[in-house]
């Protein structure tokens, strides 16, 4: 379970605004990598982004990517070995079979939802994609905080999301008025005990 406790601070200049997210354990400990978004009340706009996981001393780089409904992800090969990248997570299923330097043609991730990326060749490479709705996002760093900016005036749902965590994803209201700047959330998520990442063989 997540428990999301939202600040919304009024009385500052208008324009866009901010969430400061924290992203901890239950037991206290920062969660990075986490990943936070702001839903808004009605359609979100399509923004359109480039994005890229690579591969590297056979490791996919980064760890965590979070990206909108609809981005095509490049997955370039700057190994002097071939991968062969898959996933069978709901939310995308796709391989590219064995290739070295880049793809012929980027994935695109056309529905929400969290996707383990693998690759068949070596076992120990795996990464997390999450794939979310909004163009508001942002991942915590190593102190587990994470600011999702570029907010217009409007109400939102803030969540939150860890590759760790036992759980879905939930949510709770905040409310941007014209005057607000920034806005602050609070989550303790409980996550299950995960495998030590694999090194490069």
């Amino acid at each position: 379970m997540i428990f999301v406790t939202v600040l919304a601070l009024a009385g500052l200049p208008a324009g866009a605004a901010s969430v400061d997210a924290v992203i901890k354990d239950a037991s206290g400990v920062p969660l990075e990598n986490a990943v936070v978004w702001a839903m808004p009340k009605g359609e979100p706009p399509k923004v359109k982004r480039d994005a890229a996981i690579e591969q590297f001393n056979k490791t996919f780089i980064p760890l965590v990517s979070v990206v909108q409904v609809g981005t095509a992800v490049r997955f370039p090969n700057k190994d002097e070995i071939r991968h062969h990248v898959y996933s069978f997570s709901p939310a995308r299923i796709f391989e590219i079979k064995l290739y070295a330097g880049t793809a012929a043609a980027p994935v695109v991730f056309d529905k929400p939802g969290e996707v383990v990326l693998g690759c068949n060749i070596h076992d120990h490479m795996v990464a997390y994609l999450y794939v979310v709705e909004s163009p508001w996002f942002a991942k915590a760093g190593k102190d587990g905080m994470a600011r999702i900016e570029g907010l217009p005036p409007g109400e939102y749902e803030i969540h939150a999301w860890h590759f760790s965590q036992g759980a879905k994803p939930e949510a709770r209201p905040v409310k941007l008025d014209a005057g607000d700047s920034k806005a602050s959330a609070a989550f303790s998520v409980t996550t299950r005990v995960m495998p030590p990442r694999p090194t490069a063989k």
